[in-house]
């Protein structure tokens, strides 16, 4: 499509895709302030985008969702973007909050049956709104401002949910993403599982998701680091929350970068059972790519440096751009440089609430093994 041939309609308005036989092929919206021009919310034969379609979107993605609730978990993703014909927005439900994350203008115009598709579920009672900075200006142009309620009573304060039968608090309006990063419960989980009579490092805790679990996995001790204050209270505070679960494990905490904290901790002698590093994406553009697998290895090596023989690593890229095969080649080329071997290897990704239905989609990769020293 050449410029001269782009489209002079609104954000928002219908947009109908043909194949080379002229014959239907889909329909989306049309973002005109995107170089995603069409998000794509229906493809097949041909039908109607009204109130019906967003309830049956709606309720087929609570349908995968159930066995969620099933397990004590009440924070999960609803609508996952282009995996669930919802592309530039997202959908997170905390207990009976739903927070609707927009990352494209296009959504605006149909707010509201996505919201009345929402609240047709009984368990929800509030429905919050979070903009993406790229669309922050042309929201307000339109009324719609960061943090805005669309539908319940306003909000007093943080959201608290369930994962795995551990409580947890949510900041929907202030937080990160929508408040919580959901797709990582599994991954928690399973640090959990490992636990038992361990000493836990969790760096870039964050608000302290995976500390708890450990925690509350037996660990003997648990050391939550994060370079930001407000992250490492809350990791605190989801400690207090589940007391009668985490009581038995001494909580330690430290505000620093993660890599001078790692590398102070190995120059003391200290030593872990597991060590978790779940950083944020160093790649969100092609030319950082080669700077982030950099950042990776380095990353790798110092948990090395602190790892027991025998101890077990957790390293995860939130970042399609360093996806499963280079993490593992990153791991493996600081395995080699510290003269170390991984068994138990494992390589996990999304929960059932992010599900893939295209390549570029699967963007988290966790990787997990047992590290022997050489001795």
């Amino acid at each position: 499509m050449t410029r001269a041939s782009i489209p002079d309609a609104p954000s928002g308005s219908l947009a109908v895709v043909f194949n080379d036989d002229r014959g239907f092929e889909a329909i989306g919206l049309w973002d005109a302030d995107s170089p995603i021009r069409v998000r794509v919310l229906h493809r097949g034969a041909p039908t109607p985008i009204d109130q019906s379609h967003w309830d049956h979107v709606v309720s087929r993605a609570a349908e995968g969702r159930g066995s969620l609730d099933a397990a004590g978990t009440t924070g999960w993703r609803w609508l996952h973007g282009e995996a669930d014909g919802t592309g530039g927005l997202v959908a997170d439900r905390y207990d009976g909050t739903v927070v609707l994350k927009l990352y494209s203008t296009a959504w605006f115009a149909h707010l509201r049956p996505v919201v009345a598709a929402l609240c047709s579920d009984p368990r929800v009672d509030r429905v919050v709104v979070r903009l993406a900075r790229t669309v922050t200006h042309a929201a307000a142009e339109v009324g719609l401002r960061d943090g805005d309620v669309l539908f319940g009573p306003p909000l007093s304060g943080p959201v608290r949910f369930l994962e795995d039968h551990l409580a947890f608090d949510a900041d929907v309006v202030d937080g990160q993403k929508t408040g919580w990063f959901l797709d990582q419960r599994d991954n928690r989980r399973r640090v959990g599982d490992w636990s038992a009579g361990a000493r836990v490092l969790d760096v870039f805790s964050c608000t302290g998701g995976f500390s708890v679990h450990a925690a509350a996995g037996g660990a003997t001790s648990v050391h939550s680091v994060d370079i930001a204050g407000p992250a490492i209270d809350a990791a605190q505070r989801s400690m207090a929350l589940n007391r009668d679960r985490t009581a038995g494990s001494e909580h330690r905490t430290t505000v620093g970068d993660a890599f001078e904290v790692m590398a102070a901790c190995a120059a003391r002698g200290e030593t872990y059972d597991i060590v978790v590093v779940d950083p944020p994406s160093f790649a969100s553009r092609d030319r950082d790519r080669d700077r982030a697998i950099r950042a990776y290895r380095k990353l790798t090596e110092l948990a090395l440096d602190l790892l027991t023989d025998g101890g077990r690593l957790f390293q995860a890229s939130c970042s399609s751009r360093v996806g499963e095969d280079d993490l593992i080649a990153v791991i493996d080329a600081a395995l080699r440089a510290r003269g170390a071997s991984l068994s138990d290897r494992g390589v996990h990704g999304h929960g059932i609430d992010h599900p893939v239905t295209f390549a570029e989609g699967h963007y988290l990769t966790a990787v997990t093994g047992l590290v022997h020293h050489r001795q």
